[in-house]
């Protein structure tokens, strides 16, 4: 075992992952996640080294840089462990697995992730981080890769019985119960548990900085689209109250980007002032969605804002040369050229280089505004750029009449300066559900805020999907591959549940902004994929495939995460698409998924949000309204006056009759008395048609 310490060629080069390229120069002989890598630790009879991160991960960039670089270390990976690299966006399946066993094992999780395993896949020993000199009580890696190499050899017996109870206990938490499948949705109950899902939030609001819980402090996506839905819904104004509370401190807090527009992961404290710097395709298509529904809903031009500022992030520094969005920005960037990346550096100041870049005035202003101190809120006396309502004060009070002019110029000015720092690097790689999440953001905050801009980039968006990510010959069922890289799709990276689902969404989003069928066609494929592949049996659905790779169990989880979960995501679609198509397949599947929404809406709201929006559009009817029309202006009428109403969930399509349509939501609906004329539906009622706004007010009140 000890003595196979030879000459290798890392694997990784040819990776499509940034995140594996990263690592294809390291002296560990690292293999992909692959069936060849279990059979050569099998026959060296050695245990597996499984490391799983993301491309930009500060601290998966701090174990490389000690560890994986290292010679010693490498060597002693390379004796004695087959050591395998993942990249956790491109192989959630395989991240979701093994976290969950990192969590059972150390009671908390991250990464990058470090799990030992045999190799029948099964673990017996794993953590987070470790560092390459032992320090705070925390043993440095090649200890434990000592300790690991130790029991292997003389306590097999004691790790193969470990790994098989962490197996078993891995495949009872899959247990979920979520009702018998043949049982109906009692909607008082479902109701009734919506408003302790208000209350349990409210309970757990930050009153003095706004947000759920302390530090670190998590942009709450999907828990504030649940918001806003109860408050459209029900109208109560403590829900509306606790979403326009959190988006505004996000807005104004170092959390947000105050230059270039966008979302850090999360901030390390709990008043939103330092974030941890990376910044994330799923946390800004998600936040820019809630901007867009907000703004609709209030009218805030904070919102509007934000939601322009950030769609502006998007199309900037994410958008790819073929039209998709790229994962992320990295949290780091080097100092000098080919050196050691550090946090933040892109993004923080001192007040000298305000006043470098502004001048004396103008620089102390700035200070002023942005919450810029000698003491700093960061590393080195330097802070994390905010916009407090204080600040903002100050800054207006001295600047006078001119300020939101004078502003845009500090904001320009400093951007440039900015630009001319090392920038971090970009993962390029291009995840299918991520760019649905992207995909109805932009449609949605394009038809709130009137930017058809933005959703021409929606719309190009979904044709690299179908082109790149859908493989040909898929027939009836559509099958996505998870992640492509330059308009390359990856060979072995297949669609997930949350792929399918966010995809979904993102296309019925485009149908309704566009009325373009061949959006509505392909949802109709990839839907029939989660119904013949992806449901569980006893209700609800798995997150992966059940033609997919087999691991040591099969994930299925319907919590949200940084992200919605799949189980969510596919349940909105459903219900969405049920309701377009007036198909009850689609709809039962729906109200399948939905039945754990009780549950986690009394126990868990915080991590239910997105599920918690269906049952909030599945409660409140859900309504459909089909408008059509030969003269635009009189369609635009009544879509403003449908989108005014603010039903949660709102499906809105609108477009000229359609009279050679057999089936569909624009089938056998002409105009009235050659007027246009919108269909309300509620459920599967429809109202007669009718042809004013006020008409249409009254039967959506």
């Amino acid at each position: 075992m000890a003595g196979e310490n030879r000459v290798v060629t890392n694997r990784l080069a040819e990776a499509t992952s940034p995140y594996l390229q990263q690592h294809a120069d390291n002296p560990v002989d690292w293999w992909p996640w692959c069936d060849e890598a279990f059979t050569e630790a099998k026959r060296r009879d050695v245990p597996i080294f499984l490391s799983i991160g993301y491309a930009a991960c500060h601290w998966c960039h701090v174990m490389a840089h000690e560890s994986f670089e290292d010679e010693s270390t490498a060597a002693q990976l390379n004796a004695d462990f087959v050591s395998i690299k993942v990249d956790r966006e491109e192989r959630p399946d395989v991240d979701a697995v093994y976290m969950a066993a990192v969590q059972g094992l150390t009671g908390h999780g991250g990464w990058p992730m470090t799990v030992f395993l045999n190799s029948e896949r099964k673990p017996f020993h794993a953590g987070t981080y470790f560092p390459l000199e032992s320090r705070g009580g925390m043993p440095s890696f090649r200890q434990v890769l000592t300790a690991v190499t130790d029991a292997w050899v003389e306590r097999r017996g004691e790790i193969d019985q470990g790994a098989a109870q962490i197996v078993n206990a891995l495949e009872a938490r899959q247990g979920i119960d979520s009702q018998d499948n043949a049982m109906s949705i009692d909607p008082t109950k479902l109701s009734d548990a919506l408003t302790i899902a208000l209350q349990r939030l409210a309970h757990d609001f930050d009153p003095v900085n706004a947000g759920f819980g302390t530090s670190p402090k998590f942009p709450p996506s999907t828990a504030l689209e649940f918001l806003l839905r109860h408050a459209n819904r029900t109208g109560a104004t403590e829900a509306l109250s606790l979403a326009e509370a959190t988006c505004e401190a996000m807005a104004r807090g170092g959390i947000y980007d105050q230059l270039a527009g966008g979302f850090a992961r999360y901030s390390v404290d709990a008043q939103w002032v330092v974030p941890h710097f990376e910044k994330m395709l799923y946390d800004n298509a998600q936040l820019l969605r809630v901007y867009a529904h907000l703004y609709a809903t209030t009218g805030s031009a904070l919102a509007g804002r934000i939601a322009t500022e950030t769609a502006e992030f998007l199309l900037r520094d994410l958008r790819t040369a073929e039209g998709g969005f790229a994962s992320a920005l990295d949290a780091d960037a080097p100092a000098e050229p080919g050196g050691v990346a550090h946090e933040g550096i892109s993004y923080v100041w001192t007040p000298e280089q305000l006043v470098d870049v502004l001048g004396a005035e103008r620089g102390e202003n700035a200070a002023r505004m942005f919450g810029v101190t000698s003491a700093g809120t960061f590393e080195a006396g330097a802070s994390v750029l905010q916009f407090s309502a204080t600040g903002e004060a100050l800054a207006s009070a001295t600047v006078g009449a001119d300020f939101e002019e004078w502003l845009e110029q500090v904001r320009a000015d400093l951007l440039a300066a900015r630009n001319l720092r090392p920038q971090p690097m970009r993962d390029d790689k291009v995840v299918a559900a991520w760019n649905g999440l992207a995909i109805a953001a932009l449609a949605d905050a394009g038809a709130a805020l009137d930017r058809p801009d933005w959703i021409d980039a929606a719309v190009s968006c979904g044709e690299l999907i179908l082109d790149v990510h859908v493989p040909k010959g898929s027939g009836s069922q559509l099958r996505l591959t998870r992640t492509s890289r330059d308009g390359a799709a990856a060979t072995n990276a297949s669609g997930v549940l949350e792929d399918y689902g966010d995809v979904a969404e993102g296309l019925l989003a485009l149908y309704q902004a566009t009325a373009d069928p061949r959006w509505i066609n392909a949802t109709s494929g990839l839907l029939e994929t989660v119904l013949v592949e992806f449901v569980r049996p006893q209700g609800g659905f798995f997150d992966t495939a059940a033609d997919g790779e087999v691991l040591i169990v099969r994930p299925c989880d319907p919590t949200d995460q940084a992200s919605a979960s799949g189980w969510a995501a596919a349940t909105n679609a459903l219900l969405s698409y049920g309701t377009i198509m007036g198909s009850e397949r689609h709809l039962r599947a729906a109200e399948s998924g939905l039945r754990i929404a009780d549950q986690l809406a009394r126990k868990a709201p915080r991590f239910a949000g997105w599920l918690l929006a269906a049952a909030e559009a599945w409660l409140d009817g859900p309504f459909e309204v089909v408008i059509v029309g030969e003269r635009r202006a009189d369609v635009d009428a009544l879509v403003a006056a449908t989108k005014a109403a603010q039903r949660p969930g709102l499906i809105v399509l609108s477009g000229r009759p359609q009279p050679d349509e057999k089936s569909g939501p624009f089938a056998d609906r002409p105009e009235v008395d050659d007027k246009a004329a919108a269909y309300v539906c509620r459920g599967s009622y429809c109202h007669a048609p009718v042809t004013t706004a006020a008409e249409v007010v009254r039967l959506l009140a």
